[in-house]
């Protein structure tokens, strides 16, 4: 199945979208808790899809979106936002974002998300 890098600042963010995940057939080939970190690990990783927190220190979501994007345009980059950030979520769609789910996470709305963009 599909190959994920998880990019949240909270461990058990991470932790909850990892067991979804594999529990679907998907592997996390990474994880990161910083915008930073992320786009380091892209590069690094080339997974199949990366979930992407909104909030986070130093490099936000919306930056990180933008930097993958910027070397990697066919990046698939699926948001997760918490209830009440969705002007966030548009400017990160806008930004090349494919899709978003919303914390808390719903193991049928993170997979049909998935399954939208990776195909």
């Amino acid at each position: 199945m599909a190959k994920a890098l998880i990019v949240d600042d909270a461990l058990f963010m991470r932790t909850m979208l990892k067991r979804i995940l594999e529990e679907n057939g998907h592997t996390a080939v990474g994880e990161a808790s910083t915008g930073d970190e992320a786009v380091q690990k892209y590069k690094l990783l080339t997974p199949d899809f990366v979930t992407m927190d909104i909030t986070m220190p130093d490099m936000n979501g919306i930056q990180a979106v933008k930097e993958i994007i910027s070397f990697a345009p066919d990046a698939k980059i699926i948001m997760c936002s918490a209830m009440g950030q969705q002007g966030m979520v548009l400017d990160a769609i806008k930004s090349g974002a494919k899709d978003f789910i919303v914390k808390p996470f719903q193991a049928d709305r993170v997979l049909e998300a998935i399954q939208r963009v990776i195909g």
